[in-house]
């Protein structure tokens, strides 16, 4: 459903932001640490500006604005943090807080058991970076957003069987600067959107109903994305009502081991859950189990572990076009880079911050720190982690389903669960293709997919081409306590899966 781009524009960061005095709160700030004894310091100004609009059947139900902007500083006093965060955005309230975050730093001083050590990292100083967009979401009327969503609401609304609609666009702009007392100093503005369109069709006779939704993923773009650069809206919406159709006019599945061709549009959420949150270093040594878990992929199995098949190559990418984790520099002032998790099926690296870089005995950090505000500290978060798609051959989605006799496609994400350590795990889908002798026969429905991680993987037998591969992703990973959230993309290309168990959960079996 990708569209052709249109020649991006070059952005700019906004004019009100770059008028904010961020030498002065870097100076002051940092200044206060030096005289303090900091060995390290850091001063974050964040804003981030959010929009959300949601419609039901045509009617607007949510029209909401928010904008928040803060100044946050970190400290390393005797390799221990402090932190302290201010709304204000004066030259008084960064120093300050710098002293705040050396309070801070003491009162841990007692109770810290080791102390923190920084990989080195290059200065990059007086560094801009913009992601790519074409057209900034708030130089866009909120009436004609609304009025964009309404019409298509209204089409979706008289087509036969649809009896609701609901329609919604998050938007959001991000803006950082960084700086820190080696002289490294950054200005970011990104800006990632999020459309959804989901119908639903009600059966008033047994009382059940049955939903279906778009499969534009969010993606690091501008408005142009609601009007076709990156994806093909009036073809998705034309098909959508007739798919749904199909689906309530579905059987059951029939249960057990079953070949599975898998959408990206599916595959990205089973790569998030159990590779990308697996292969962060902070849960795979306990820093996670309190809240969210911790790994199986555990650092003594760096090397040797066997992921999955030789067909499974994993990489974290900070710099992929649109990616939703696509920087130019991380909340510790790294670099944005490509690095190997996970190399012809053999665990091979983790995602790291510059904390945790020299623990695992890497010179330098992999660029994963982020701080969803300013009132958060930044910590190890994910990075774009996606598989590679074949490098050798011409492999497309009809290829392979061609080589399947007796299997499903599988298309959308819906619900999953994973246990703790990413290990167990069950995923579901927004549609599900028989195919009988190479060809789709229609859908099937009530599908689930259940296996273990490294089993999963394992029976990986072949991927798709470049022509094949789309990013997926979500904008509210959670993470830590205090929680924080991350957008991050997952790219993948379609994938054949031999003898996966499928599970009926209509009928339980």
């Amino acid at each position: 459903m990708e569209s052709r781009d249109t020649p991006a524009v070059d952005p700019a960061v906004d004019p009100d932001f770059l008028a904010l005095p961020r030498a002065a709160l870097a100076d002051a700030a940092l200044d206060a640490a030096r005289r303090g004894g900091a060995e390290h310091a850091d001063l974050r100004v964040h804003r981030l500006r959010t929009q959300h609009l949601e419609l039901r059947d045509g009617r607007v139900v949510v029209a909401a604005d928010q904008d928040s902007a803060g100044l946050a500083v970190r400290v390393l006093r005797d390799g221990v943090w402090g932190f302290a965060a201010h709304v204000d955005l004066t030259p008084e309230a960064a120093a300050a807080t710098a002293r705040r975050a050396l309070d801070v730093s003491s009162t841990l001083a007692a109770l810290a058991t080791e102390r923190v050590t920084l990989a080195a990292e290059p200065v990059h100083a007086d560094a801009t970076w913009i992601s790519p967009y074409d057209l900034d979401p708030w130089a866009v009327d909120v009436a004609d957003k609304i009025g964009l969503l309404t019409a298509r609401s209204t089409a979706l609304l008289a087509a036969p069987g649809v009896d609701h609609v609901a329609a919604s666009c998050v938007q959001v702009k991000e803006q950082v600067f960084y700086a820190d007392t080696a002289g490294t100093s950054t200005t970011q503005q990104r800006v990632r959107v999020d459309p959804d369109i989901t119908i639903t069709t009600v059966d008033r006779a047994g009382g059940g109903f049955e939903t279906l939704r778009t499969l534009a993923p969010p993606t690091g773009r501008g408005w142009e994305y609601l009007t076709g650069t990156g994806w093909d809206w009036d073809t998705e919406l034309a098909e959508l009502p007739e798919l749904l159709a199909e689906k309530v006019r579905a059987p059951g599945v029939e249960p057990g081991p079953t070949d599975l061709v898998i959408d990206p549009t599916n595959l990205w959420l089973v790569i998030h859950e159990s590779i990308g949150h697996a292969t962060e270093y902070d849960r795979a040594i306990g820093y996670e189990a309190a809240y969210a878990g911790t790994s199986f992929a555990t650092p003594d199995k760096l090397g040797s572990l066997r992921y999955g098949s030789d067909a499974l190559t994993v990489t974290g990418d900070r710099t992929v076009p649109h990616g939703l984790a696509s920087v130019g520099y991380d909340d510790d002032g790294v670099a944005a880079q490509e690095f190997d998790l996970v190399r012809d099926g053999v665990l091979v690296g983790y995602q790291v911050d510059r904390s945790f870089a020299p623990r695992l005995g890497l010179e330098r950090s992999n660029g994963c720190a982020y701080a969803d505000s300013a009132e958060h500290v930044p910590l190890q978060r994910m990075a774009n982690v996606s598989l590679r798609p074949d490098p050798d051959t011409d492999r497309s989605t009809a290829a392979l389903i061609d080589g399947v006799s007796d299997g499903i496609y599988v298309v959308g994400d819906r619900s999953w669960s994973i246990d703790m350590q990413r290990y167990n795990f069950q995923f579901t889908g927004q549609r599900f293709h028989r195919i009988r002798h190479g060809r789709l026969v229609g859908q099937v429905r009530d599908v689930a997919y259940q296996a273990t991680t490294t089993d999963f993987w394992g029976s990986l037998e072949a991927v798709g081409d470049r022509s094949t591969w789309r990013l997926g992703g979500a904008f509210n990973c959670g993470k830590a306590q205090p929680g924080q959230v991350a957008p991050v993309s997952h790219g993948c290309p379609s994938a054949l899966l031999r003898g996966v168990n499928v599970l009926n959960t209509g009928s339980g079996s």
